[in-house]
């Protein structure tokens, strides 16, 4: 859900309460054009500059001639032609600029009346003038209900990402625990994605730390196996796991099946919200092994009750009433927005997470509030009740959303009093410390961003900065990669990686794998610049053309990427700098590179060299990392490819089956032939390649 900005409470005259009933469905009416489009000219750039110039907007004033007579009537009129092929059913619209680009998406119960309020000559605040000046079309679909309207409405947003929209920033789905139920011998495990492997799923978990975190409690306690099941069906002897008292040992026989299915029942048990029986059981055992003296028996039940123990200690906060809830607590400084998500499942806290939604200064906490909660839900299944610090309007809407999206009921409340008080009033102090938080980074970001202006003569802070670096063994393997950053930290959904492909390059030339990546990056960027495309924002408002570009190393890749930019025709467009590394590469004492000047040394000290150090670092963390996994991959590959008789269907079988080069070293005849495709005959070929026989 999200509040539609003509029912901002700042807007002087709201639109008429939507009271006509709903129509017949009627098919999406798309009008592509709209009269005096065209004029839209350079004036209203004043009303369509990005969010971040917001805090330096002056109020419209409704009479103002500029906006009723200028770009603001060329809206209007876009706005009155959709409005005369509008239904009066429910429906979602959509309104485009002149590029078509999505800048707006709303729904409403008669989507007629809705469009109306947008036409009319004023009484409309500063960010609504804005979007209607930039709009040239409008496209509706029609649906039966408003509630289908809601859900269609959260998930365009999501995908389309429109500027005038609340927006959840939101990139990684949350981690569960899995005890699988596909094997004799259960396992737990971490579990993104879909919830397709049989079993049960416990979470969702704030983080993966969370997660990992319990995982090993749980092994403490209930000795439940976490390896493979291809491991799991290779060892011929105890793990480490089992010497460590992490594991019970199945797949050797040190625990038998009753024993080890008693076990699972127990940790499933503890995840499902009945901690307090099990840990009474083993209390009752561990007093029961202690009476007939059998002590090492008991210093294990003792240990195991103490893994359960920092387990509870872990979550803080348990509710004694609540079994299962999301609670969300919204606070507003600043001219930010913070969201402090706790999830609790089966009486039990599983963590916490901060978001911090995009939205303009003029929406209120409880739009904010309102556009989060239905975007949050697009893709998460919801619990049985959602806890709010504000209440917000058509809750009830969105809890029969929610009602038709999880196949049963839903709640959604804003309690006055309370253990569900109290939980809010939990989360609101997390949402108003984190909120804190990210001021505090946001300010010392800015400074550095400033500070970084200064050193290097830019003419105003950078927006985008981008760093290449490239890694290699003796030239294999090589791979280049692109970190980016901007005013708010590190842009990780826009980091690349480059594998380097160059036949003809010289193993180990530096110079030429730098050439390659810049080539590769700067041709796309000088294409999207010739459509006209390079300065549109991408995800999170940030531009595609960097202000800043920085090479590892010294004036050598610093040529080699000038000589790049210059035949594209862009040397003049990119500030360059090259970052080369202090004698016996001594961090501090880095020099500075910039085409045409001396270089730039600066103080070990110096706030602005920590801030392109730590930039430097983020860039070769990236790369290696990149690198690693490619070298992984091909040394795992390697192995394989040089068994007579195995090509790529069969090595991509038994890599599917076992999982690593060395899970299949380890398997015998017998299991390397229950793989599909590899007769009698490949299995023991393959088994006699890891074992060769003596002479």
């Amino acid at each position: 859900m999200n509040q539609d900005p003509a029912e901002t409470r700042d807007t002087a005259a709201p639109p008429p309460a939507d009271t006509a009933s709903p129509s017949p469905v009627s098919p999406e009416l798309e009008p592509r054009s709209a009269p005096g489009a065209q004029d839209i000219d350079a004036a209203s750039a004043s009303l369509t500059v990005e969010e971040d110039d917001e805090a330096r907007l002056p109020e419209i004033d409704d009479d103002s001639a500029e906006v009723a007579d200028g770009p603001l009537a060329v809206g209007r009129a876009a706005i009155e032609q959709a409005v005369r092929l509008a239904p009066t059913s429910p429906g979602v619209y959509r309104m485009l600029n002149t590029a078509d680009d999505v800048l707006y998406v709303g729904k409403a119960k008669n989507v007629k009346k809705r469009l109306s309020s947008y036409a009319r000559p004023t009484g409309h605040v500063v960010r609504i003038a804005r979007m209607i000046a930039a709009t040239v079309t409008v496209e509706i679909i029609s649906t039966s209900t408003e509630t289908e309207a809601l859900l269609l409405e959260a998930n365009l947003i999501k995908q389309l990402r429109p500027r005038f929209n609340v927006l959840l920033r939101d990139d990684k789905s949350f981690p569960y625990i899995l005890i699988t139920g596909d094997h004799w011998a259960p396992q737990i495990l971490k579990h993104r994605g879909a919830q397709s492997r049989p079993g049960r799923y416990f979470g969702p978990f704030a983080s993966v730390g969370a997660v990992n975190r319990t995982i090993t409690a749980l092994q403490r306690a209930f000795l439940v196996r976490s390896c493979t099941d291809s491991f799991f069906e290779s060892r011929t002897r105890p793990c480490l796991l089992y010497q460590i008292r992490r594991c019970a040992g199945p797949c050797t026989g040190e625990v038998d099946f009753p024993g080890y299915t008693e076990l699972v029942r127990e940790a499933t048990d503890f995840l499902s919200g009945r901690s307090r029986a099990v840990k009474q059981e083993l209390a009752v055992e561990m007093e029961k092994a202690s009476n007939e003296l059998e002590f090492e028996t008991a210093a294990l039940y003792r240990d195991r009750l103490a893994a359960l123990s920092a387990i509870q200690s872990q979550q803080g906060i348990n509710p004694r009433t609540v079994e299962e809830a999301d609670v969300f607590a919204i606070h507003q400084e600043g001219g930010y927005s913070c969201v402090e998500v706790f999830f609790f499942r089966t009486g039990q806290n599983w963590g916490n997470r901060a978001y911090f939604p995009r939205a303009e200064k003029s929406f209120t906490p409880e739009e904010v509030l309102a556009s989060f909660l239905a975007q949050f839900y697009d893709d998460k299944p919801p619990p049985k009740l959602i806890l709010l610090s504000h209440d917000i309007e058509e809750c009830e809407l969105l809890a029969n959303a929610l009602c038709i999206k999880a196949g049963r009921k839903v709640e959604v409340a804003a309690p006055k009093r309370g253990e569900k008080k109290e939980l809010v009033a939990h989360a609101l102090t997390n949402a108003r410390e984190a909120l804190g938080r990210k001021l505090a980074d946001t300010a010392t970001q800015t400074r550095l961003m400033q500070g970084l202006a200064t050193t290097l003569g830019l003419p105003r802070p950078p927006q985008r900065i981008e760093v290449y670096d490239n890694s290699h063994i003796q030239g294999t393997n090589a791979v280049g990669a692109m970190i980016v950053a901007g005013p708010d930290g590190f842009i990780k959904n826009q980091y690349r990686k480059f594998n380097i492909r160059s036949e003809g390059l010289t193993p180990g030339d530096d110079y030429a794998m730098m050439r390659e990546v810049l080539q590769r990056r700067f041709k796309r960027l000088a294409a999207a610049k010739a459509e006209g495309d390079a300065a549109k924002p991408k995800e999170d408002d940030t531009p595609l053309w960097p202000d800043l570009v920085i090479i590892d190393g010294g004036r050598g890749q610093l040529n080699a990427a000038r000589g790049v930019l210059t035949e594209l025709g862009l040397g003049a467009e990119v500030t360059l700098l090259g970052v080369a590394k202090g004698p016996d590469r001594d961090a501090g004492r880095e020099t500075l590179f910039m085409p045409e000047r001396e270089a730039i040394k600066l103080e070990p000290r110096d706030p602005v060299l920590y801030f392109i150090q730590r930039l430097r670092d983020e860039a070769h963390r990236f790369v290696i990392g990149s690198h690693r996994k490619l070298r992984k991959k091909d040394i795992r590959e390697a192995g394989l490819q040089e068994i007579p008789g195995i090509g790529p269907t069969r090595k991509r079988a038994l890599l599917h089956h076992f999982g690593t080069l060395k899970e299949i070293e380890r398997a015998s005849i017998g299991d390397l032939g229950k793989v599909p495709g590899i007769s009698a005959e490949s299995a023991r070929r393959i088994f006699d390649f890891f074992h060769p026989g003596p002479g």
